[in-house]
């Protein structure tokens, strides 16, 4: 589904590796390892050489924003460019509400001043709103860091319904025993090099 050959960027050395249908793959490491920059060069926010390709088509071959729509980056601290809520959702906010309240989240949220938002409300609407774009390949940089463990549960939760319709990601946590829950493969990066470990 995601293949990755000797991909590199600075603070990143080479990496292939694959990623299959329905997978999700942990991936740890020591803070300021170059965890975020693997999951940003995948998402071709940033400059970076190597091939990325997804269900066999080269990620050159299609647009900057259509790639990031198929392989969604979902940082831990998302960026807000307005004051409302709903505004970030744009025409998919009609359909948001189911998904907010499986995440722990009064479907009035999509109301709310972004300012007034704690680090695990924030968390949850920027994984609200990369599922509602339905990507094949979920990039996720610590999207729970900040929640308490029902909410951490609910959002592992959604996620894995979207693996088992034919998604794959890649989900960076610190936390061991999520990292047992969510994978069973698990990539260890530090100085800038991936290596598999066994989950």
């Amino acid at each position: 589904m995601l293949a990755v050959r000797e991909l590199t960027r600075p603070g990143l050395e080479q990496a292939s590796f694959e990623l299959q249908a329905g997978e999700c793959v942990v991936v740890g490491g020591p803070s300021g390892a170059g965890k975020t920059l693997l999951l940003r060069a995948l998402a071709d926010l940033d400059p970076s050489t190597g091939q990325v390709l997804l269900d066999g088509v080269e990620r050159g071959a299609l647009s900057g924003p259509e790639w990031r729509r198929r392989v969604c980056y979902v940082p831990a601290e998302s960026g807000w460019w307005t004051d409302r809520v709903a505004d970030h959702f744009g025409g998919q906010a009609a359909a948001a509400p189911p998904l907010l309240e499986r995440l722990l989240l009064p479907a009035a949220a999509l109301a709310w001043e972004v300012p007034r938002l704690s680090t695990g409300e924030r968390q949850r609407l920027a994984l609200a709103r990369a599922l509602l774009r339905s990507p094949r390949v979920f990039l996720l940089d610590e999207p729970t860091s900040g929640l308490d463990e029902a909410a951490r549960l609910a959002a592992e939760e959604v996620v894995r319904e979207r693996l088992a319709a034919g998604a794959c990601a890649l989900w960076v946590t610190h936390d061991a025993e999520q990292a047992r829950r969510l994978a069973r493969r698990r990539f260890w990066v530090e100085a800038g090099r991936v290596a598999e470990r066994s989950a």
